[in-house]
Formats: structure tokens, sequence, C-alpha cells
């Protein structure tokens, strides 16, 4: 009986740990945008990266997969742990569409309240969803787009190399350099994939139904944060005029 007390208790604390990871990386994401954007943009712009990753964490639990509190670094992101990886390709895309999916809502409906209330502030954070949410849409792994495109063929991911190169062209940012460092080894696998091997058949073997749905999902989200990025940018050039 004290054996299993201890045990809860541990648990309990281990419980607590996780959310004060989550609330305290959160505050210290708020503080520091904060300094360049003010409180309340940060708030909001921390609260749909929140969005985001509970996409995910939803979706990874929906699959029955183990998976950690969400922990944000200022200036770089949020992301959740999978301490239990997919088991097979369509797992892996079920759980890198959830994010997107939710931040796309999120994005919405800040996007919906700043048309119904004239707010420039929940303009800009609709904004700054669609764009973020599309740029997680990269078909290149680490990105959401990656683990989602790689249902088709890890091959894809070789598609996302330009688009990267493009964007640090036009938009140099350490950022861009990070990611593309921690993309490299997936590049690597791209070029050597072979689908004849059986781990990778076992892995990747998906039916041609799953393979449509979320080619449909990936190219809608696409379209729609595209237009919605676009048109929003619009908007706010013509509130700064």
């Amino acid at each position: 009986m004290k054996l299993l007390l201890l045990l809860l208790s541990g648990f309990k604390y281990l419980k607590f740990g996780k959310l004060l990871a989550t609330g305290g990386t959160m505050l210290l994401s708020v503080a520091a945008y904060a300094f360049i954007f003010g409180w309340r943009y940060a708030a909001g712009f921390v609260l749909l990266l929140l969005m985001h990753e509970l996409g995910h964490y939803v979706a990874a639990r929906q699959r029955g997969l183990d998976v950690g509190a969400p922990v944000f670094i200022p200036f770089v992101g949020a992301w959740i742990q999978l301490k239990e990886l997919p088991h097979d390709a369509d797992t892996e895309a079920y759980v890198g569409l959830g994010g997107p999916f939710a931040g796309t809502l999120a994005s919405l409906a800040c996007y919906f309240a700043a048309r119904d209330t004239g707010s420039d502030l929940l303009l800009a954070l609709s904004y700054a969803g669609f764009f973020i949410n599309l740029f997680n849409l990269i078909p290149l792994s680490p990105f959401d787009g990656g683990r989602i495109t790689a249902v088709l063929s890890p091959r894809i991911w070789l598609a996302g190399v330009p688009i990267l190169v493009a964007l640090f062209f036009w938009r140099p940012s350490p950022i861009l350099i990070l990611v593309a460092v921690l993309a490299f080894p997936n590049v690597l696998r791209a070029f050597r994939y072979d689908p004849s091997l059986p781990e990778n058949q076992a892995y990747y073997g998906v039916s041609t139904e799953s393979k449509l749905t979320y080619t449909c999902a990936y190219l809608a989200l696409v379209c729609i944060l595209a237009v919605m990025a676009h048109d929003v940018h619009e908007m706010l050039a013509s509130v700064r005029r």
C-alpha cells in the first residue's frame, strides 16, 4: 500500500512537472516575443503555436502513441515529444496532419473574429498563423509536410529542397539554416530510399485509399493557407497605408 501511494505521488508530481514545463516555456516565449511585438500579440501568437501542437498531441493520442506535453522555445517554435514512434507511414501522416489542421482552424477563428470586430491585432495574428502553418507544410522532413507526404514516398522530400533554398534567398534567416541542418539526414534518406527493401515495404506499405485521402487533405490545406496568407497580407498592407 505504501509503495502504491508512493507511485501515485510520483505520478502526480510527474504530471505537475509536465504542466510546469509547458506553462513555463509558454510564459518564457510570451516574454521574449513581447519585447519585440508587445504582450498582446505575443500571447496570441504563442496560443496559436499551442493550438498547432495540441493538434499533434490529440492525433498522436488517437493513434495510441505515448506523447509528451508541448514545449516552447522562443523564436524557434514548439514541439511535442513522441515517446513512441509511429509504426507505419499512415500513422506518421495522421499525426503530422493534426498540427496544421488545428493550426489552420485557430487561424481562421482569428481571421473571422478580426472581420467581426475590426481588430487589426487579430488580423495580424491570423496572418502569422496562416503563414507559419503553410511554412510547416513544406514537403520535407522534419516539417509536418514531410511527415504527411512520406505516405506517398520519402522521395517527395527532394521536392522540398528547392523550396527551402528559394525561401532562404527570399528571406535569409538563421532558422532556415537550422532547419536545413536538421533536414539534411532526411534528404540523404530520400536519395537512398529503396522501396523494395522489406522494412520500407512494411512501413510505407499504405493503401491507395489512404494515400489519396492524405494527398487531398494536404493539397486542400496548402491551397487554403496560401490563399488566406496572401489575402490577409494584402489587408494588412492596406491598413499600414
